[in-house]
């Protein structure tokens, strides 16, 4: 019964004359999940945008940490059910499925 409390990812692209920062940030509340994606585009002020999820749309959420020990666990036991499909975030923070 493993969750994901809170979840933060960075990407910085050095990019002259504007470096791009890009910031995701998961948080699990008592409703669902929030998602916080940030862009700053060199001294711009940053762009921010928010999204909530309830936890009936988050059952059986997949994020990349979780899917990588998944991805282990199927090669380890050298087997692939069928029609292996979770929800996840796209890297917009949009609410996606990622198949296997």
């Amino acid at each position: 019964q493993l969750e994901t409390l809170e979840q933060e990812e960075q990407e910085c692209l050095e990019l002259r004359p504007h470096p791009t920062e890009k910031r995701t940030h998961l948080v699990s509340h008592q409703h669902g999940m929030t998602v916080t994606k940030t862009l700053q585009e060199g001294k711009a002020e940053p762009q921010c945008q928010s999204f909530c999820y309830s936890q009936a749309k988050l059952r059986g959420l997949l994020l990349e940490g979780a899917s990588l020990l998944l991805l282990r666990v199927l090669a380890r036991r050298q087997t692939m059910p069928r029609d292996l499909v979770f929800p996840a975030f796209d890297t917009e923070g949009h609410l996606c499925t990622s198949s296997y």
